[in-house]
């Protein structure tokens, strides 16, 4: 089964796919992995896509397309994979129809008003890693890491002027492929609120998956 997870920034696709993948053993693809891959590795698609990279542009879809149909041919995808954050466009869908046969696309709707909830309340410790969030699983002390007592930090991406305009570029850009993978038959739209084991059963339920740890 080949699958696309949509959502906005944010919605938890990252922790469906971890499930998608253990429980259909089958690999989630990465585009910015494959990217960083094929430069590391000075493939051809790598050394194209460097030229570009080092000039501060986009890697044309062409590339990454090709990076994509490349990887698909691969003994891990034999059985299925998992599209997260790819395609981004309409244009990016249509050339992933050129090359594979998507089976279903889940969209993990979330509200805009959780979504800057939920990231704007993230905090880091730069120092040892660990991970917080000031509402769902806030530090003994404020702004102070449990672990190590350094102190907590912001990630850039987490600002909240940042998180809104990720936002606004998910629903000029990539909420339109719901309209057209709707027209395809495919979409399946899923609520994505709510505990991290509701949110497994939903996915379970689309998939038709009885049984889940």
């Amino acid at each position: 089964m080949r699958l696309i997870l949509l959502g906005a920034p944010g919605a938890g696709k990252g922790t469906r796919a971890e499930f998608i993948m253990k429980a259909l053993s089958i690999p989630s693809i990465s585009t910015g992995n494959l990217l960083r891959e094929a430069v590391k590795n000075s493939t051809a698609l790598g050394l194209r896509a460097k030229e570009y990279m080092d000039a501060g542009k986009l890697v044309p879809d062409e590339v990454v397309i090709s990076m994509v149909s490349e990887h698909l041919e691969s003994s891990d995808c034999k059985n299925g994979c998992i599209f997260d954050g790819f395609p981004r466009t309409i244009h990016q869908a249509e050339e992933l129809d050129r090359i594979t046969q998507i089976d279903m696309v889940i969209s993990i709707e979330v509200p805009d008003e959780v979504i800057e909830e939920r990231m704007t309340g993230r905090r880091v410790c730069l120092s040892c890693g660990a991970t917080y969030h000031i509402v769902d699983h806030p530090p003994k002390i404020a702004d102070v890491c449990d672990k190590c007592g350094e102190a907590l930090s912001v990630r850039k991406d987490d600002a909240p002027e940042v998180v809104r305009s990720r936002l606004h570029t998910y629903h000029e850009q990539t909420e339109p492929l719901k309209g057209y993978y709707e027209k395809q038959g495919k979409l399946k739209m899923i609520v994505g609120t709510g505990t991290v084991e509701e949110g497994i059963q939903r996915i379970a339920k689309v998939l038709g998956i009885e049984q889940y740890d």
